[in-house]
């Protein structure tokens, strides 16, 4: 038996307290300022206090919370530094690891999934798990055939846990939102709900990789491992080996932060133009640089893991974001605005000023304005503050701003892969690449029906 439904009660306990923890701290801050202390520094100690209980709290949970976790992890580049810099550390632990569950419930899994003689079908099989994440774990093994294999093993009991541990933070949302500027949570928290039972099944999951393997297969820039056998609660891939791009975050060169954050744009563009699928899920734990790319072995590839979490997209990114994008590049303010209404992301009872709008996208697609952007993390801080700050016009038009939810996940998934590139610290191509994969951003030539070349 699973010790995540076991300690149930004790998960909740843990969930529940962070809500009276920030509760007691903000009646601390309270105290502090009756007491003459500046609101700023009292602010930026209350956040920091909090984060720390949060991330501690979800650091030691599977399930929800430590998808909540994760998913909240790829934004840490928003909060300021003295923030943030105190518990990355935390949050990096988040991406690549979680307790591991006992010897004997994973040999009850695989005898239950794959019969009693299991044992069988390895030549070898490593009890201790090389990674532990959300909602199972993997364990290195080696296949009957000689192919090293990854054996990703689902917590039973997990779909529960996952959805009673995002109903307590749900509850409590609203006293998150602070944490990440500009980040609303209960949306976030929802998403991820509304995806659990898409995650438990391997057989989905499986179906996803086997198609991004084929399709990758012998790409010089991106590897997917192929699937080698799945059942219920059960998938087996080919292993790869590789740098972990938290390894890349924290200790990484120059030369191969910017090589991750090209190849991560790359695939994520890409990916739904040749796959029909966005892979949902970019926390760095799910990548890999693996060295041996189109140049030799000082070049690097990406190699890309959990495919759990996609959105079916059967003919790629809409062609709206890339006209969108495109249009608000060349000024056209009427024009992005009548698309973004068509769309459903002004609402037909709001009327908004379309140069207002103009300005709005602006700073935030800054990174498509030239060959090439270098993200930072002081660049997300000032996009963050400048939507999150209740004193500015960007905040006020973007409460008035809708999201359609077909975008919903589309969003969520740029604006991580965006949180991990200011991690990097990566200098990438960007426009390079919604140019060669982005539907609607470069203009089809009228001459030929082909698209014209868009020139940086």
């Amino acid at each position: 038996m699973s010790d995540l439904p076991r300690k149930a009660v004790t998960r909740t306990a843990k969930l529940a307290a962070l809500p009276l923890g920030i509760a007691g701290r903000a009646t601390w801050g309270f105290g502090k300022r009756i007491v003459g202390e500046s609101a700023e520094l009292v602010g930026r100690e209350l956040q920091q206090r909090t984060a720390e209980q949060l991330f501690k709290v979800l650091g030691e949970l599977k399930g929800g919370a430590m998808k909540f976790g994760q998913a909240l992890s790829v934004f840490e580049s928003a909060l300021p530094e003295e923030v943030a810099g105190p518990y990355r550390a935390a949050l990096t632990k988040l991406q690549e690891a979680a307790p591991p569950m006992p010897t004997r419930t994973v040999h009850a899994v695989l005898e239950e999934r794959l019969g009693e003689g299991w044992h069988e079908l390895f030549l070898e099989f490593e009890d201790k798990p090389a990674a532990a994440a959300s909602i199972g774990q993997v364990h290195r093994g080696v296949w009957h055939d000689g192919r090293e294999v990854a054996v990703k093993v689902q917590y039973p009991g997990a779909g529960e846990a996952l959805l009673s541990d995002l109903n307590q933070l749900s509850r409590f949302s609203r006293l998150l939102g602070p944490l990440i500027p500009g980040m609303d949570i209960k949306p976030l928290i929802a998403e991820l709900k509304d995806r659990v039972s898409e995650e438990l099944d391997y057989g989905l999951e499986a179906q996803a990789q086997q198609a991004h393997a084929e399709e990758f297969t012998d790409d010089p820039d991106v590897v997917v491992p192929q699937v080698v056998h799945q059942s219920d609660q059960v998938l087996v891939t080919e292993w790869i080996d590789g740098v972990p791009l938290s390894e890349i975050i924290s200790d990484g060169t120059q030369e191969q932060r910017d090589r991750a954050g090209q190849l991560l744009a790359r695939f994520l563009f890409s990916g739904p133009a040749r796959t029909g699928l966005l892979h949902a899920d970019p926390h760095p734990g799910n990548f890999r640089l693996l060295p041996g790319g189109p140049d030799g072995e000082d070049d690097w590839r990406l190699g890309v893991l959990d495919f759990g979490t996609v959105d079916r997209l059967p003919g790629g990114l809409p062609g709206t974001i890339g006209e969108s994008l495109r249009m608000t590049l060349d000024g056209e303010a009427e024009a992005v605005y009548e698309l973004l209404c068509a769309e459903g992301f002004v609402k037909e009872t709001i009327e908004l000023d379309p140069e207002a709008v103009l300005d709005y996208l602006l700073p935030i697609i800054e990174p498509a304005q030239v060959e090439e952007f270098t993200f930072t993390r002081g660049w997300m801080r000032s996009q963050a503050a400048r939507v999150a700050d209740p004193r500015s016009p960007a905040y006020q038009l973007g409460k008035q701003l809708n999201l359609p939810p077909s975008y919903l996940l589309i969003h969520r998934v740029t604006l991580s892969t965006i949180g991990v590139l200011c991690q990097l610290g990566s200098t990438v191509r960007l426009r390079e690449e919604l140019e060669e994969w982005l539907p609607g951003f470069v203009p089809e030539d009228p001459a030929d029906g082909e698209r014209s070349v868009a020139e940086a």
